[in-house]
């Protein structure tokens, strides 16, 4: 049950949102509003947050005269700084940096998506949904989620978490930086209260060649990838690459069987005066089964019976895997341009757009026998019927602008300009079930219902809503050097204006909602380097989340859920020495009127305000450099996450204040060891995760769990055109362990209640559903570069 966009059903009976009312709050994002058992499509949140560039030079942003590095640069630099096998490298920025590099990327799957590699990070709890990149997952961070991240790729903003294996092949992925609680000022996002991370893809080869890679594993998964190089086409300075992949695999709980086809391109051309130009361009066509997410009672009868609550193989069943299923088909495009104008003077701009569209099946029920088909004859009463979310398009289209000035050899100014468009209609039908229980196109109109609405007109049964928004953000930012260099202080404001729609069509008429936002958003770092091995910094921003467009839905005094607002402070020591790099974070943030999605059935959705938050912790990451040919790694985090007030229930509150945080265990410890002699290659890799509140009244817990991994590998000898012929196995999950990773729809609680003032608050629930651990899977890779 992952909802693909959970946008839908929010304002059809807006009535019945009474404060929390009835059902569960998702830790998913507040653009994913569909239901339930519909994965959460890429609804960005009004801005999403963006994550801060990989440190230069300096302790801040590269001066603007600077040549870019390109990617290829950034990996030879980032071999001679990185330790642990490419799960941490000295960093400089006056921010927390974490930073995964092509060396750990490589000892991967082909198949593992950004959140496979991102997992090891101490500052993320991430669950994915399977092993085979189908799908994306979910990610907790300082008692938040990925809702309150940045996710970008190249500096443009990507698609949500469940959905970022879509974006880009993880051959074509040269690092992940995670900037934990911290964003950029000059990136397109303002939500990043946890953090931002950010994909960078392969920079193209100056020489003509490639790279192709097959693997094989559980649950029948086949893949075959082709990277093919361009080299530098004469003298024009141009370099390009593209790249297929096509992958299959069956469901690894139930069943199912799940495609995809992906293409990835890009291109760069680069200027004698530091100038370049790149464009990423990715399509991306899958078929995949939508999970069932599992509430506690139905994941403990799995674990000790063995039978699956997933779907199933029996096409005269609603839960048939073949009327439960995700088609999608999107592309991505980013264009990142640096202009170097004088040498005191260069221009950025960055262009970006995403549009995707498709529809997701799943049980819409028996038909009453009040219902009919196109030529008006009625629908026999019993027939199985299938409910759409039918995207008709998610589009979003933006640019944001930069200018830098040098104005003394010490100080450096820059001021921008952010737009974005984003508009979603999409569409909430049904039809009747096909032969042989498949779920038919929703656009066909011999399976589509109609009905007969008020008014007495036969109608189609469905619901279009159409939400969107325009933001115009202009920023501006001055950065310092003093003491020889050693000190860096970096003063900044954006300021963001934003205005929402959301029109709901409906079977008895046409209802229209908005909302104009604006947010002053300071930042203030400060970084000293102490000496060559150590540094210290200070960094403080203000973010801003506001409910997307689709989920501008009342509560039940009228009024529309507030801004989300965010003061978040570090406080944070480096030490980066020829053998050891070590990198502690202390951490404080104070969430105002935290946004959270509610169910009040399994159809109707909506974004509200649980009041407010407090996170509190440290992350600390400890490792070495290569030594004998082994690189150990060691992170751990602390964190103390507490609702500060009790939350609003009909004409009474909730008993939350105090109480844990949902989805913010207080311990995640992380251990890798990584070895490679240039032949032999491997590592081995332990995640243990604390216990996690998964009620906002704290009556449900989910225990902690600990997930493992191991690749293993080996370099052989050039073989004619194969200049890097590898074999390597990966192993996850290698205890089998049936065991829940993070809360999927966190419940409002799960036993009766007893409110503030002593009177009867909600009845006992199913509680939470959560995510699960796929079950131990094995994949071999046959890989080279030509």
């Amino acid at each position: 049950m992952t909802p693909r966009r959970m946008q839908a059903r929010h304002l059809l009976l807006a009535s019945t949102l009474l404060g929390l009312s009835v059902g569960s709050a998702t830790a998913a994002s507040d653009t994913k509003h569909r239901k339930p058992h519909h994965a959460t499509r890429k609804a960005v949140p009004a801005p999403a947050a963006a994550p801060r560039a990989a440190a230069g030079p300096r302790m801040v942003h590269a001066r603007p005269a600077v040549i870019r590095e390109s990617s290829e640069n950034l990996v030879v630099s980032g071999a001679r700084r990185s330790a642990g096998g490419g799960l941490i490298r000295v960093e400089t920025a006056p921010y927390s940096v974490q930073t995964i590099g092509k060396q750990y990327i490589q000892s991967l799957s082909p198949v593992a998506t950004v959140l496979d590699i991102a997992k090891m990070s101490p500052s993320m709890n991430v669950s994915t949904a399977d092993t085979s990149g189908m799908q994306g997952g979910q990610i907790q961070a300082r008692g938040l989620t990925d809702a309150d991240m940045g996710l970008l790729l190249n500096g443009a903003p990507a698609t949500a978490a469940n959905y970022l294996n879509e974006d880009a092949d993880s051959e074509n992925v040269e690092s992940v930086t995670i900037t934990p609680s911290s964003s950029r000022i000059d990136l397109p996002v303002t939500a990043a209260a946890a953090g931002v991370l950010d994909e960078t893809t392969h920079t193209p080869m100056d020489k003509f060649g490639g790279l192709i890679d097959f693997s094989y594993g559980t649950n029948n998964l086949s893949r075959e990838f082709l990277r093919v190089e361009s080299g530098v086409l004469g003298q024009s300075g141009i370099k390009s690459y593209v790249s297929f992949s096509n992958s299959h695999a069956r469901s690894w709980l139930g069943t199912g069987v799940s495609d995809r086809k992906h293409i990835d391109f890009g291109a760069r051309k680069t200027w004698a005066n530091g100038s370049t130009n790149d464009v990423f361009l990715s399509w991306n066509y899958e078929d995949f089964t939508i999970d069932v997410k599992p509430t506690e009672a139905q994941f403990l009868s799995y674990k000790h019976t063995g039978i699956s609550y997933n779907r199933n193989a029996d096409p005269t069943s609603g839960n048939y895997w073949k009327n439960n299923n995700d088609h999608w088909s999107q592309i991505f495009l980013s264009a990142p341009q640096h202009f170097v104008i004088t040498p005191k003077i260069a221009f950025d701009l960055t262009g970006y757009y995403n549009l995707g569209m498709g529809w997701d099946g799943s049980d819409g029920g028996l038909s009453t026998g009040k219902t009919y088909d196109y030529t008006g004859a009625l629908i026999p009463k019993g027939r199985q019927l299938t409910s759409y979310y039918w995207q008709f398009q998610d589009q979003k289209l933006g640019v944001i602008s930069r200018l830098g000035l040098d104005l003394t050899p010490h100080n450096h100014l820059s001021f921008g300009y952010w737009f974005e468009n984003y508009v979603t209609p999409f569409g909430l039908p049904k039809s009747y079930t096909a032969a042989g229980g498949v779920d038919p196109d929703p656009a066909d109109p011999i399976y589509q219902v109609w009905v007969t609405n008020s008014a007495g007109r036969r109608v189609l049964s469905t619901t279009n809503i159409r939400p969107g928004y325009n933001l115009h953000g202009l920023f501006v930012e001055d950065s310092g050097w003093y003491l020889h260099n050693r000190l860096n202080v970096t003063a900044g404001f954006k300021y963001v204006m934003t205005n929402f729609w959301d029109k709901v069509t409906t079977t008895s008429g046409t209802f229209n909602s908005g909302l104009n936002t604006t947010a002053p958003l300071p930042h203030l770092s400060v970084g000293y380097k102490i000496n060559s091995t150590s540094q210290v910094y200070l960094n403080a921003e203000g973010d801003f989340r506001q409910p997307s467009p689709s989920a501008l839905t009342l509560n039940s005094k009228g009024e529309l859920p507030k801004p989300q607002y965010s003061i978040k402070e570090e406080l944070g020591y480096r030490y980066g020495g020829p053998i050891f790099i070590v990198d502690l974070a202390l951490f404080n943030i104070n969430i105002t009127d935290r946004l959270l999605t509610t169910y009040t059935s399994t159809t109707q959705s909506g974004t509200i305000n649980v009041g407010n938050q407090t996170s509190r912790g440290f992350d600390v990451s400890l490792a070495t450099k290569p030594w004998h040919h082994f690189s150990p790694f060691v992170g751990f985090e602390y964190l103390d996450a507490k609702f500060d007030s009790n939350i609003p229930y009909i004409n009474s509150y909730l008993p939350t204040k105090g109480k844990q945080a949902v989805a913010s265990p207080h311990v995640i410890t992380s251990v890798a060891l990584t070895y490679d002699d240039g032949s032999f290659f491997g590592n081995a890799t332990l995640k243990y995760v604390g216990p996690q509140s998964a009620t906002l009244v704290d009556d449900q817990r989910m225990p902690g769990y600990i997930t493992n991994a191991v690749s293993l590998g080996y370099h052989f000898k050039p073989i004619g055109p194969a200049k890097t012929p590898t074999f390597r196995l990966n192993l996850r999950n290698l205890t089998g362990a049936v065991v829940r990773s993070s809360i999927y729809g966190v419940a409002l609680n799960r036993n009766a209640v007893t409110l503030v003032d002593g009177t009867a608050g909600p009845a006992a629930g199913a509680g939470a559903q959560f995510w699960l651990e796929p079950r131990f899977t094995i994949t071999g890779t046959i890989s080279t570069d030509f």
